[in-house]
């Protein structure tokens, strides 16, 4: 194993998901900072790439899963061809079962690996129906520096600095305006709909902010459903504007770091927003920042929980994919009002 102020080429690995690849970056940017001799290469799709822009002595190594990298005798090719790149240790962070296939042959090809420890056990005992233990887990965040520090780069994530905020091109401008408002993100979508909130309470929120002249709603989301959605909001609602389908992921990067705020479910826009800083106000369903996937340095107040006296078993799952049917609507309980007093609270 190399010595901490040894120069050295660590492989990263974090194939997917947008939220998680977005949570690795100020770890990064942290390692950088500690360890300035260190080459960084991060192993993700090619998507994530805007992410990482700015982090010195950080490439991306663009994963091709479902061409020339599938399957087992895929990702013998991808792991020969990481070899030949000069990397000498690996950081797994997603610790799959693609990323233990790498595991292995790396291991053939004499290259050491450390993986996360997911605290599996921790999260099935807080997310069980009975026996419950209700207590805030490791964030996923200081599980990502763990692995470093196994590899022999102790971090401290409390040094972490955040970047200054990019200048916004002009087709930005264009689409957002120029009126001296506040502006605020919003993006109403989750993968589970246990995790998003319901289209009528999310509709009085937007009325609502609507009648305040000085903020500018921005709306963030993907896919044809998802976009059609946001343009209907747009229309329907003063002050509101949808993104969705009209910048590359490397502009809206830039535009959620001039946000004021961003308003996110348990999802990827979040960790995105968190990553600059932005000021995140998250709303959870049946899953919970305890088990370790609240947005970075954001304070635990932003996070806005269902009643829990009346949906004690939450969280039910750690992604939202499971639970009771009675816990089906439990994030309606988190009314307009208190979503609307929250973004008042945090915009001024």
């Amino acid at each position: 194993m190399p010595r901490a102020e040894d120069a050295s080429h660590i492989l990263v690995i974090r194939l997917s998901a947008m939220g998680d690849v977005a949570m690795t970056v100020p770890v990064l940017r942290v390692l950088t900072a500690s360890y300035p001799n260190l080459k960084i290469t991060v192993l993700t799709r090619g998507f994530f790439e805007p992410m990482f822009k700015g982090i010195p002595g950080v490439s991306v190594y663009k994963t091709d899963i479902k061409g020339v990298h599938s399957g087992v005798i895929g990702l013998g090719r991808l792991a020969k061809e990481l070899r030949d790149a000069g990397i000498d240790i690996v950081a797994d962070l997603h610790n799959v079962l693609r990323s233990n296939v790498l595991k292995s042959v790396f291991y053939m090809f004499g290259i050491p690996v450390k993986q996360i420890d997911k605290g599996r056990n921790e999260k099935k005992a807080l997310t069980r129906e009975n026996n419950k233990i209700f207590k805030q887990l490791k964030p996923t965040i200081q599980r990502y520096a763990d692995v470093f520090e196994a590899l022999g780069y102790p971090l401290d994530l409390s040094k972490h600095q955040f970047p200054k905020k990019e200048k916004l091109s002009e087709k930005i401008r264009e689409l957002v305006g120029t009126e001296p408002k506040k502006w605020l993100g919003i993006a109403p979508f989750a993968q589970h709909n246990s995790k998003a909130y319901p289209a009528d309470l999310m509709e009085e929120v937007l009325e609502g902010l609507s009648e305040n002249p000085k903020i500018k709603v921005l709306l963030f989301g993907g896919g044809e459903e998802e976009t059609k959605q946001l343009e209907h909001w747009s229309k329907k609602f003063k002050n509101t504007i949808s993104i969705a389908g009209k910048l590359t992921l490397a502009e809206e990067l830039a535009l959620i770091a001039n946000l004021d705020a961003m308003l996110s479910m348990d999802s990827g826009n979040g960790h995105m927003a968190a990553m600059f800083g932005t000021p995140v106000i998250t709303i959870w369903g049946v899953t919970h920042p305890y088990a370790g996937f609240a947005p970075f340095n954001q304070p635990e107040s932003n996070s806005l929980l269902p009643d829990l006296t009346q949906y004690p078993k939450i969280p039910t799952s750690v992604y939202g994919n499971k639970y009771p049917e009675a816990y089906k609507n439990a994030i309606r309980s988190i009314s307009p009002e208190s979503v609307l007093k929250k973004i008042d609270e945090v915009l001024f």
